[in-house]
């Protein structure tokens, strides 16, 4: 398996976000899916055609209550296969920085006294 660079995996992890979000609600409009994701609509524009190039969402037209023309985003079988691998790699490297966050701790807490028990030992951080 190839290691990822910080902006494939940033772009990874919003793609993640995204999918995540359409997921569960299909019929957001771009517009409300910037809003939760916390970035710009072109932003949000740029990362559902990319997911809708690689196969991974289908976009389709339909009228909203409203009867103005909208569009849902539905993930595609592949998408929801991707969407799974995505989020092992995500589980996993959240793991790692978590395990490594945990032993940063126990050490400094080693190196404030090292008569008193670390905390991150006994499974307490607080």
């Amino acid at each position: 398996m190839t290691q990822q660079t910080d902006p494939d995996r940033l772009q990874e992890d919003a793609h993640l976000k995204v999918m995540r979000l359409l997921a569960n609600a299909p019929q957001l409009s771009q517009r409300e899916l910037a809003e939760r994701l916390g970035i710009s609509v072109g932003k949000t524009n740029f990362l559902l055609k990319g997911l809708a190039e690689k196969g991974l969402i289908k976009v389709q037209n339909f009228r909203n209550s409203q009867n103005r023309l909208s569009y849902l985003y539905q993930l595609t079988p592949s998408g929801l296969e991707h969407k799974a691998h995505m989020t092992l790699r995500y589980m996993k490297r959240r793991m790692a920085e978590y395990e490594a966050l945990r032993d940063e701790i126990a050490q400094l807490q080693r190196d404030l006294d090292p008569h008193i028990e670390p905390r991150a030992s006994r499974g307490d951080l607080t």
